[in-house]
């Protein structure tokens, strides 16, 4: 089935997902029986639950998939027309009722998941029900799964959880919570779906969307600003340069500070004007500039809560910097792949065909078990950070271990 075919007679709302037939499929069935439950038609939860987990590799439209659910239950037509206000609301993340948590620091906490969860209980206001989206649930500390979970245990009437995470595995959600959810998989979109829909939702030129669907690694998000920010296409160009040109020892430290630069600019150009924005709103909203009684007391209360908004904001800009450089080690990852590929002389497509020469070129210099090594090289980089190594400690360390081979 095609997407168009589907989302045709489905409802519009379902063109966010792009290339996920067999998820739209399940989605909508349970739209359907929601609706049937809240008009009073049946008492039978059908298709319907109270939980559910997205899961899927980065790029697959977790969050997408589980705002476009969201949207298809609080539709005030049909399950997903997309232009009531229902639907508008909820894909805007302004509906009163669709609460989403995407962590902007390292992990969700314990107190943040304790007050959503007790907002959560309450009865929906304007919507048909109240949805809770979770994002990055991979992300929640021991205790905020141990309060989501008595949430979920015991479903408040009319609440819904939506759960997003890369696996169903352990080490990204809990044996219990996972028990507890119906699991939708989603897939990596094919280039040509992505291609179509960045033409024809985002005007893209079709030569310039073919392009950056091919080398986006079936990431919707990726592929649009590949196609519109020539910066961004900048960035992956030099990262897809350094296996080549590691050629001397002061390369390598010569890379990783181009790495860690790059990561730290976008950290500080993405959250520069956001940060003062954010303070600014909040000294406001505490009372900074007034005269009168009480002046003293309210500017020491206010600048207490920006000094604890600015820990927060410190953690996101870690986060950022951290999601920037891991972004640059998955492009070094699929050139190695590719580098294998080329290697063995597979017919596997490349993840960067516009970089198949320089793969072709280090695959008669290296051969595969080399390859072999500096891919373990960037993942083991990868995990390194992920146990809060030292950003700057496990590049280096990475990058002379791509230099010797």
């Amino acid at each position: 089935m095609t997407s168009a075919t589907t989302t045709g007679r489905l409802g519009r709302v379902w063109s966010q997902l792009v290339g996920q037939e067999p998820a739209v499929d399940i989605l909508a069935a349970a739209a359907e029986s929601a609706t049937a439950l809240v008009s009073g038609r049946t008492d039978d939860h059908g298709a319907m639950t109270h939980a559910w987990l997205f899961t899927g590799p980065p790029g697959s439209g977790r969050s997408v998939a589980a705002r476009t659910f969201a949207a298809a239950l609080q539709c005030l037509v049909d399950g997903g027309c997309g232009e009531c206000q229902g639907c508008r609301t909820a894909l805007a993340g302004t509906h009163a009722d669709v609460k989403v948590v995407a962590p902007e620091g390292l992990s969700i906490s314990v107190a943040e998941m304790r007050a959503l969860v007790q907002a959560a209980a309450r009865r929906p206001t304007t919507g048909h029900w109240q949805i809770v989206i979770i994002e990055d649930a991979d992300r929640l500390t021991e205790g905020a799964s141990n309060a989501l979970l008595k949430a979920v245990e015991e479903p408040p009437d009319r609440t819904v959880f939506l759960l997003c995470a890369p696996s169903d595995h352990p080490d990204d959600v809990s044996v219990t919570i996972r028990s507890r959810c119906r699991l939708v998989n989603l897939r990596t979109p094919a280039p040509e779906p992505i291609a179509t829909v960045l033409v024809e939702r985002d005007g893209i030129d079709p030569e310039r969307a073919r392009w950056a669907a091919s080398v986006c690694g079936g990431h919707v998000g990726r592929a649009r600003r590949l196609a519109t920010d020539d910066s961004a296409r900048e960035r992956r160009a030099a990262v897809l340069r350094i296996p080549l040109g590691l050629r001397r020892a002061e390369d390598v430290f010569r890379c990783a500070d181009e790495l860690i630069a790059t990561a730290e600019a976008d950290a500080t150009e993405e959250s520069k004007a956001r940060d003062e924005a954010e303070q600014d709103a909040l000294r406001t909203a505490m009372g900074s500039g007034g005269t009168g009684k009480g002046v003293a007391a309210a500017k020491r209360a206010a600048d207490a809560a920006v000094r604890a908004l600015e820990k927060r904001q410190k953690s996101r800009a870690t986060r950022t910097q951290r999601d920037t450089l891991d972004l640059a080690l998955v492009d070094l990852a699929g050139f190695y792949r590719d580098v294998l590929v080329q290697a063995s002389g597979a017919s596997a497509a490349l993840i960067h065909p516009d970089f198949a020469e320089q793969s072709r070129t280090a695959a008669r210099e290296w051969g595969a078990v080399s390859a072999l090594r500096r891919l373990e090289a960037v993942l083991a980089c990868r995990d390194a950070i992920g146990w809060n190594v030292k950003p700057r400690i496990a590049v280096e360390a990475m990058l002379t271990t791509l230099r010797e081979g």
